[in-house]
């Protein structure tokens, strides 16, 4: 039998707050992150909207020294790490050090830093390319560095599955606890893109809703005149502890992990399969590792990106899963808010389902106004929901097919 996995901290910084709590707040009372970019000048852009986390400090994190030589997500991923330490008061030492790991996920690393440093090429200015620049951008250096912040000298990943990064990553943690190979795992989701070339690219895929006279109103998951996703940026992050471990250090538990489950479409390079059918594979496979039926999940937290394909195919692949208890589980999207976090959404979606477990609340889809008939499951549209939950199922797919679904549970010693 694998080893039961519990979550024990929790950190995020989202659009709508930096801290869990005041994320969480603004969630269940509907508010909108999404706003004019401000991190460069968009004027020229078809998108000049986006999700950008305004209330960050790093210095309230991480020392000037670290600040200036490492990445905007690198600033995320050691801030969240923190802020779930802290929330778990976890103490790492020599003792703990060697079954203590990291695994963070993102989809596209320090891009900031590589848009800024090629600039200086451009310019001539070769002599002012910082010696830090490769160790500050890439993709693993966010766990690396965390690693390093708190000695964690465990298990070391970094999942790039795109927009499923995140939760891959929580997934990988949850299975190499489960192995054996660490009791505890610090694992989540970092992304800091919202830079000129990420917003050209998705651009020119005609992607991001262009709605920029009415930002808070953009992303509009399954709504019938949804036009596309919002860019944001962010971090989600949990302590993952062995259950054992967890309580013979008399840890807080918030929720178990049940399951996980990792698929691909193997269809497309950036559309979902039309009827959802690695959606659904993905789904039962983390229902077939949670080892539990379809009626015991109470919600699930939608990818729900606001594209017309992906919320067609999700609410198609929801229903082959879960047959006539469809209509009767409640599925929002946080992504109504915070916008799409891209590798850092499901670790800071996996924050917010385990929160719905614990505080009996399960957040709105925003702006859902026009039904869409072929997305006809129950969205929660618009008003925050108080309900009792004992299971939650949190998914997120990705460019390049993948799809990745985790399963929490209220703990159950």
């Amino acid at each position: 039998m694998k080893r039961r996995v519990v979550v024990t901290g929790l950190g995020a910084s989202t659009p709508l707050g930096t801290g869990v709590s005041k994320s969480w707040q603004a969630l269940c009372q509907g508010k909108s992150g999404i706003g004019p970019i401000t991190r460069f000048e968009a004027a020229a852009f078809r998108t000049r909207i986006a999700g950008e986390v305004k209330d960050f400090e790093p210095l309230d994190f991480i020392d000037k020294k670290q600040v200036r030589r490492v990445d905007r997500f690198i600033h995320f991923a050691l801030a969240t790490a923190r802020m779930a330490i802290e929330d778990s008061r976890l103490t790492i030492n020599p003792d703990n050090a060697d079954k203590i790991g990291v695994s963070i996920g993102s989809a596209v690393g320090g891009i900031e830093n590589m848009e800024k440093t090629h600039q200086l090429i451009l310019e001539g200015a070769l002599h002012r390319v910082s010696p830090f620049f490769i160790p500050g951008f890439l993709a693993n250096m966010a766990p690396g560095y965390v690693a390093l912040e708190y000695g964690a000298r465990g298990p070391h990943m970094c999942s790039v599955t795109a927009c499923a990064s995140g939760t891959s990553a929580i997934g990988d943690a949850f299975r190499v606890i489960g192995r054996g190979e660490a009791d505890v795992m610090i694992a989540g989701g970092t992304e800091a893109g919202i830079t000129p070339i990420m917003v050209a690219g998705f651009d020119a895929l005609k992607a991001t809703s262009p709605r920029n006279d009415e930002p808070e109103k953009a992303s509009r998951p399954f709504d019938k005149d949804r036009n596309g996703f919002v860019s944001s940026e962010g971090s989600g992050m949990l302590i993952l502890e062995e259950l054992e471990f967890a309580l013979n250090r008399g840890a807080r538990v918030y929720a178990e992990v049940l399951g996980y489950g990792s698929s691909n479409d193997a269809y497309h390079v950036t559309a979902p399969d039309n009827e959802g059918l690695g959606a659904a594979n993905c789904m039962r496979m983390a229902l077939n590792d949670a080892d539990i039926s379809i009626d015991r999940v109470d919600y699930i937290n939608a990818h729900g990106t606001s594209t017309q394909l992906n919320d067609l195919t999700e609410t198609r692949a929801i229903k082959s899963v879960f047959q006539e208890h469809s209509s009767k589980i409640p599925v929002s999207s946080n992504k109504s808010m915070i916008g799409h976090l891209w590798g850092a959404s499901g670790a800071v979606e996996a924050v917010f389902s385990i929160l719905t477990i614990t505080q009996g609340i399960i957040p709105p889809t925003i702006n859902y106004e026009t039904p869409d008939p072929e997305c006809d499951l129950d969205y929660v549209p618009n008003l925050a929901r108080k309900a009792r939950v004992g299971v939650t199922l949190s998914n997120s797919f990705g460019f390049g097919g993948v799809n990745a679904s985790l399963i929490f549970s209220r703990f159950h010693p």
